[in-house]
């Protein structure tokens, strides 16, 4: 049987909570980004997981749901998780370290590239600027070798 909770699983419970959020998509550079809104459900799994379910608009106008089930693994002294959306097949796998700042956490995560049929390295970052706002920004590598945002959301809790 595992320890019990460790900081990590404690800093995941401030993501507990109903929030609302508005999204700035960019896919295409050379196009203006698309604002986007919806909701987000995040609930505890015991002691050790927090389950984050979401639900809003997409870039072609039409609503998508998707799931996240968020944890520490004090093994591999890393968070860790996965991701499914009604809009793709793709189960994205995280894997990540808290900042030293306790505020920022970066999700390394492996996925179908934008353009053509190969896997793109992905970085969600989770960054807490206030306890009821927080953000995602959503990065892919470039053939540059350099991290490219193309979504920011804002998230402000409801409850």
């Amino acid at each position: 049987m595992e320890g019990g909770t460790t900081r990590e699983h404690l800093w995941l419970r401030r993501l507990i909570g109903r929030w609302t959020y508005e999204s700035q998509v960019s896919l295409q550079p050379d196009q203006p980004p698309v604002t986007l809104r919806g909701t987000e459900n995040v609930r505890p799994l015991g002691d050790l997981w927090v389950l984050l379910e979401g639900e809003g608009e997409m870039p072609d106008g039409s609503r998508g749901s998707w799931l996240m089930a968020l944890g520490y693994d004090p093994r591999r002294q890393c968070f860790v998780g996965t991701w499914i959306g009604s809009m793709m097949s793709h189960l994205w796998l995280y894997e990540g370290t808290l900042e030293q700042d306790g505020d920022v956490l970066p999700l390394d995560t492996e996925g179908p590239a934008m353009e053509g049929e190969r896997l793109a390295r992905y970085r969600d970052v989770i960054e807490f600027v206030a306890d009821d706002r927080r953000l995602l920004r959503s990065e892919v590598l470039g053939d540059d070798g350099q991290w490219h945002q193309f979504q920011v959301s804002e998230f402000r809790r409801q409850e």
